[in-house]
């Protein structure tokens, strides 16, 4: 069941930033919501580690790109300091389910885990 409280708020606010490109081409705003110990699972198969893909979306993000397209985006509270979001991102014809799991520290929420699944519209 989503909801829509204070720490889902802020979790949904905080994802969509990432996804735009002024903020996916700048290492120091992606890396300020990026937990210490963030990992993902890449629409690609490949496993990223907080620097490589700080590093790669620096390398291939244009900050005057179009932004991803999030769709469907729902969260919910876990935990007092855990949200999980799930949505999907459509980007330049590329089309992804999203999940993310979003933790509460002192410096606000940061992106603890994030996978993606590539999908085409006829396989929804």
């Amino acid at each position: 069941m989503a909801d829509r409280s204070p720490a889902v708020e802020a979790a949904i606010e905080s994802e969509l930033r990432l996804l735009a490109p002024e903020v996916r081409s700048s290492p120091e705003l992606v890396g300020a919501l990026l937990h210490p110990e963030f990992h993902e699972f890449g629409a690609s198969g490949r496993h990223w580690d907080r620097a490589a893909i700080i590093a790669a979306l620096a390398r291939t993000t244009d900050p005057g790109a179009k932004p991803i397209v999030a769709s469907r985006i729902q969260g919910v509270q876990l935990a007092p300091d855990l949200v999980h979001l799930t949505f999907d991102t459509e980007n330049n014809g590329s089309r992804a389910h999203r999940s993310s799991l979003w933790r509460c520290t002192e410096d606000g929420w940061l992106l603890y885990f994030h996978q993606a699944t590539p999908f085409t519209l006829d396989a929804g």
